[in-house]
C-alpha cells in the first residue's frame, strides 16, 4: 500500500488530480467556517452540548451544522435527492431503464433530475432548520425578508457543495460526495480525542481505553463486512460457432454481505429525526396540550431505550428493502440464460431466480444484523462508559470504511492503468 501511494506521486496526471481534490476539499473546509449572520455562539455550544440527537447529524456535515455555517445543510439535500431518485424507480419503469440500462445521454438526464430535486429538499430543509434555531434563541432573524435572505444563502451554498462533489468525482480518485462526507467526519476526530484525553476523569481511564478498543474493532469489524461476499459458482455452456469454440468457462456470482451500504442508516436516521423535529417545533407554544406532546417528544433521543430499539429495527428492515430494491434474482437468472450460464444443480430460469433470492436472503439477515448492531453500539458505549465527547457513530463508521475502501480501489485502478505493479 506504501509503495502504490509513492507510485501516486511519480506520475505528473496524478499529482495534478490530488492536488485540485485537495484544493476542493479545502474551500469545502472554508465554507464550513463561515456562519450565518446574527449566530448566538454561546447558546449554540450549550444547544449541542445537551442535544446528542443533532450532534449526530451534524458528524455528517463536518461541524458546519453546530455552527449554523452557510454549508450547514452539508451535502445532504443531493444525498436524499439521489435516494428518492432511486426510489421512484420502483414506480416509474422508465426511470429504471434511465439508471440501470440507459445511454450516457439518459444517465446524465436521469442525474439532471436529481440535481433539480436537490433545490426544492434544501429549500425545505433551510426552512424547517432556520426556523427551529429560531425558536431555539440561537440566531436572531429580525423579519421574514432576513429569513429569505439565509434560506437562499444555504440552499445555494448546498447546490455549491453538491457541484463541488462532481467536480472532485471527475477526477477519477474517488466518488467527491462521499470524500466530502469523510472529510467532514475525520477532521473533528483528533480534535475531539485530544479533549477527552486532557478532560477525561482519572477513575474513567479505563472506560475510555474501552471505549477506544471496541470501536477499534467495530472499524475492523465494518472492513471485514464490507469486504465480505457470497461466492456461487457460475458455469458456461461451450458453443461452437464454425471452427471455434466460444464459453466453457467457470467463474462465479459475487453476493456482497452488505449490499445496502450505509444507506439503510441514513434512513433510519431520517425517520428517527422527526419526533425531536416537531418537538423542538412546539416547544415554545404557550398551550398546554401542544406543550405536554413536545416534551414526550423531546424525550424521544438516544438517551431512550426504545429509540435505540427502534434505531435497531429500522436499519435491520431498511437493509432487506433496499436490498430487494437493488438486487433482482429474476433479472440475473434470465441474464445468465441468455449468456448461456448457469449454477451447477439448478435449472436456469425460475430454479435459479428462487435459489439467488434464497441464498440473497440469508447473506442480507447477516449484513442487516451487523448493520443495526454497528448502529446502535456506539450509542450503547457512550451511555455505558460515559465517554461522550467523541462523536463516534455507526453511520460514520460505515461512512469512513466504505469511503475509504472505494477510493483505495480508485487509485490501484488508476496505478493499474499506467503499468505500475500493485503490491
Amino acid at each position: 500500500m506504501l509503495k502504490n501511494f509513492i507510485n501516486l506521486f511519480k506520475v505528473p496526471d496524478l499529482r495534478r488530480r490530488i492536488f485540485i481534490i485537495f484544493i476542493l476539499l479545502c474551500v469545502f473546509r472554508l465554507m464550513a467556517a463561515i456562519p450565518l449572520p446574527d449566530v448566538k455562539a454561546e447558546q449554540l455550544k450549550a444547544f449541542f452540548q445537551s442535544n446528542q440527537f443533532f450532534g449526530l447529524f451534524n458528524i455528517f456535515t463536518g461541524g458546519a451544522f453546530s455552527n449554523i455555517s452557510i454549508v450547514m445543510l452539508g451535502i445532504g439535500p443531493y444525498i436524499t435527492a439521489s435516494i428518492i431518485m432511486q426510489l421512484l424507480t420502483i414506480v416509474f419503469p422508465s426511470l429504471k431503464e434511465y439508471f440501470y440500462e440507459g445511454t450516457e445521454k439518459e444517465r446524465a438526464l436521469f442525474e439532471q433530475y436529481t440535481r433539480l430535486l436537490t433545490i426544492p429538499l434544501a429549500l425545505l430543509q433551510s426552512y424547517a432548520f432556520l426556523n427551529l434555531f429560531k425558536n431555539q434563541g440561537l440566531i436572531t432573524i429580525p423579519s421574514p425578508l432576513f429569513l429569505i435572505r439565509d434560506i437562499l444563502v444555504t440552499t445555494a451554498a448546498a447546490f455549491f457543495l453538491m457541484w463541488l462533489g462532481e467536480l472532485i468525482t471527475e477526477q477519477k480518485l474517488g466518488n467527491g460526495v462521499s470524500l466530502i462526507i469523510f472529510v467532514g467526519i475525520v477532521i473533528n476526530l483528533p480534535k475531539e480525542l485530544a479533549q477527552t484525553i486532557i478532560t477525561v476523569d482519572p477513575t474513567k481511564i479505563p472506560n475510555m481505553i474501552a471505549f477506544l478498543a471496541i470501536s477499534l474493532l467495530m472499524v475492523v469489524g465494518a472492513v471485514f463486512i464490507s469486504q465480505a461476499q457470497r461466492k456461487i459458482p457460475v458455469s458456461y455452456a461451450k458453443q461452437v460457432r464454425g471452427t471455434k469454440i466460444y464459453g466453457g468457462a467457470d467463474t462465479y456470482l459475487p453476493l456482497k454481505v452488505n449490499q445496502a451500504g450505509m444507506i439503510p442508516i441514513i434512513f433510519a436516521i431520517s425517520i428517527l429525526m422527526f419526533p425531536q423535529m416537531i418537538g423542538n417545533f412546539l416547544a415554545p407554544s404557550t398551550n398546554p396540550t401542544l406543550v405536554k406532546i413536545a416534551s414526550t417528544l423531546t424525550k424521544f433521543n438516544t438517551n431512550s431505550w426504545l429509540y435505540l430499539i427502534l434505531y435497531f429495527l429500522l436499519v435491520v428492515l431498511f437493509t432487506f428493502f433496499y436490498t430487494s430494491i437493488t438486487f433482482e434474482p429474476n433479472e440475473i437468472a434470465d441474464n445468465l440464460q441468455k449468456r448461456g450460464g448457469f449454477i451447477p444443480g439448478y435449472r436456469p430460469g425460475q430454479t435459479t431466480s428462487n435459489f439467488l433470492a434464497y441464498i440473497s436472503q440469508r447473506v442480507t439477515l447477516f449484513g442487516a444484523l451487523f448493520l443495526g448492531i454497528i448502529a446502535v453500539l456506539p450509542i450503547i458505549l457512550a451511555k455505558t462508559t460515559g465517554i461522550t465527547t467523541i462523536a463516534i457513530s455507526g453511520a460514520s463508521i460505515i461512512i469512513m470504511v466504505e469511503v475509504a475502501i472505494e477510493t483505495i480501489e480508485a487509485i490501484n485502478a488508476q496505478l493499474i492503468m499506467r503499468e505500475y505493479e500493485i503490491s
